[in-house]
């Protein structure tokens, strides 16, 4: 079992050059029945901090497994992660949840907001997570619904906000810690295009204006148009 070890998070002790992750040969697996399942084969990708990657492939192929391997929700089974100069696969599940915590933010397309929460609210639990004091949260929070163009629904409920509205807010959260890195997984696939779009903007925008990586996973073509870069995944191999 791996032990927790004392590293740093910030990256201070990582070359200027280094990229903020790179993954070596990762792979992972399942047993289901007995039987054992290969979801991941021999992954090898880096990604750059301020660089926007799609991940891309045919349902089944991987990509949400990749994903939460990259969140730190979950630890290949073989290969090596390493995130911000740090090898996440020497860490003990404590060390994990606070670097997934300081360095990671997640978009998911359903948006997995409170509902009893204000937008408002919904923006500043990663902070209450994080022990911010709630005079600073409130503010962060508003800051980053004012840059979404959502200051007028700092005090609406998600079912009072139309999907494109409750997805900036989903951004808003992912973003409020500044994260080094921005995980988000088919963030437009239950929007019509035009809020699409939007979302795309908006995520592009306040990614590179924090030199934030993004990693989206997608099946649509126009938001791995936007990527600066595109890794396939086919039967659970990078190409």
């Amino acid at each position: 079992m791996p032990v927790d070890v004392e590293t740093p998070w910030s990256g201070a002790s990582r070359p200027d050059s280094a990229p903020l992750l790179r993954v070596e040969g990762v792979t992972r697996h399942f047993t289901v029945s007995g039987r054992r399942i290969d979801v991941l084969r021999d992954c090898t990708f880096q990604v750059e901090r301020g660089e926007i990657v799609a991940v891309v492939g045919q349902s089944g192929s991987g990509k949400s497994t990749l994903l939460n391997v990259l969140g730190l929700l979950d630890r290949p089974s073989g290969g090596s992660y390493v995130f911000d100069g740090v090898d996440t696969t020497r860490l003990g599940e404590g060390r994990r949840s606070r670097l997934r915590g300081e360095g990671i933010g997640f978009v998911f397309q359903q948006f997995h907001l409170l509902e009893r929460r204000t937008a408002l609210a919904n923006v500043g639990v990663p902070l209450v997570l994080g022990g911010v004091p709630l005079l600073r949260r409130r503010a962060r929070a508003r800051e980053l619904l004012e840059a979404m163009g959502l200051g007028h629904r700092l005090h609406s409920r998600p079912h009072q906000l139309s999907g494109g509205e409750q997805q900036r807010v989903a951004l808003a959260r992912a973003l409020s810690r500044d994260p080094a890195l921005i995980l988000a997984d088919e963030p437009t696939g239950a929007l019509d295009a035009a809020s699409s779009t939007m979302i795309m903007e908006q995520l592009l925008e306040q990614a590179r204006s924090r030199d934030a990586a993004v990693v989206v996973v997608t099946h649509d073509p126009q938001v791995a148009g936007r990527a600066d870069r595109v890794v396939e995944l086919v039967e659970g191999r990078t190409r």
